[in-house]
């Protein structure tokens, strides 16, 4: 729930996570990121105050999208470098013994000019653009051998945050095919449909298996 504080925590470990820093209106002077980057809230969940809008090339665009940040959310807002490449997330599982599931990887088919990241929109908003050209599809447990660099990531960081019970872990892959930690999300929506129990599922457990591991 606080970006800064996630990626300082990432930096300090030696994971590779994009360069960023906390972002306030009185204060973008300081600003020494290269472009673009993205422009989202420090302190929100479930992709608020992210949109096409977000992803900025220049000071203007820049300026434009921390402002919005502070009226609308009342909250300084973190930029970050924006890693385009695939991207990928993962639930782990366990307190003492770890259980990563097989990754997720959303897919967009967006129209030319349209950022790929998952927006507020591609959440919520059924019917918007980026509602229906978003998708998830889930790696078999099959997938073992391409599926281990992020295994070794995701129970590295479940580790490093302390989570317990079962997390998060989303990922985008650089330019060079590196893995770069995005985002940890302690408490990730775990009810049937959604991606964490469609990872399950992939890794062979029911939905009553995967809550009863849990």
């Amino acid at each position: 729930m606080n970006k800064a504080k996630a990626k300082a925590l990432l930096k300090s470990a030696g994971i590779r996570t994009p360069s960023g820093q906390v972002l306030k209106p009185d204060a973008l002077a300081e600003f020494n990121l290269i472009y673009p980057c993205i422009v989202k809230p420090c302190t929100e969940d479930a992709s608020h105050g992210i949109s096409d809008l977000s992803v900025v090339e220049d000071l203007a665009g820049l300026t434009r999208q921390v402002n919005m940040i502070k009226q609308c959310v009342r909250r300084p807002g973190t930029g970050g470098r924006f890693v385009g490449g695939r991207e990928f997330n993962s639930t782990v599982m366990g307190n003492t013994e770890y259980t990563a599931l097989p990754p997720s990887e959303i897919v967009y088919t967006l129209p030319e000019g349209m950022p790929k990241l998952l927006t507020f929109a591609a959440k919520w908003e059924i019917g918007s653009v980026y509602y229906l050209n978003t998708q998830l599809t889930v790696r078999q447990k099959s997938a073992r051998q391409k599926n281990a660099r992020f295994t070794m990531t995701i129970t590295r960081v479940y580790q490093l945050f302390g989570c317990k019970g079962y997390a998060r872990v989303d990922m985008r892959l650089d330019k060079e095919g590196k893995v770069n930690v995005i985002e940890v999300n302690p408490n990730p929506d775990i009810s049937p449909g959604t991606g964490a129990a469609r990872q399950a599922d992939a890794a062979g457990m029911t939905y009553a298996r995967f809550m009863d591991k849990i």
